[in-house]
């Protein structure tokens, strides 16, 4: 039994991409991608996506700024491992400035202490350098400053040796 498939025309495939970027916030490069999926030539990928920035279905500020608050506030990643992410995006510099004053300075340093000691009691390593680098990797993957985990590492450190 052979179906037969009409070819999707340029307002679904207008609609569908509407669906896709209001179920969540997406940027430009992730538009495109999925847009490509479609076999389209270049002209109607180029009609939707202006159509969908001009009726604000993408928006590159707000969807830093979501980006910035999900995975602080549920990934608990640091700045760093936020900032590669969102210039892997092609996202500008000034988004990204606006977007990491989404995460405020007290809230920062205090998720970083939680999952620093959380982390530290969960390596199962004697004290020691071994356990030392598993720490020590384990924020640098997160993307934590290393000054910060550097001065929390001597304070866990510290505390361990007084007990």
């Amino acid at each position: 039994m052979k179906r037969d498939f009409k070819p999707i025309n340029i307002d679904e495939i207008r609609a569908k991409m509407e669906y896709y970027c209001a179920y969540q916030e997406r940027c430009y490069k992730e538009v495109e991608e999925k847009l490509y999926s479609f076999s389209r030539n270049q002209s109607e990928k180029d009609e939707i996506l202006t159509y969908l920035i001009e009726n604000n279905f993408i928006n590159e500020e707000r969807f830093a700024q979501s980006f910035v608050r999900g995975k602080h506030n549920y990934k608990f990643w640091g700045k760093n491992r936020i900032v590669n992410e969102l210039k892997f995006r092609n996202i500008s510099s000034r988004n990204i400035q606006t977007a990491l004053k989404e995460i405020p300075e007290t809230v920062y340093i205090e998720n970083f202490h939680k999952l620093a000691e959380k982390n530290w009691e969960s390596i199962t390593a004697p004290k020691g350098p071994k356990k030392n680098k598993k720490f020590v990797d384990f924020l640098l993957r997160k993307g934590y400053e290393t000054n910060l985990i550097y001065e929390k590492l001597n304070e866990l450190d510290n505390e361990t040796m007084c007990q």
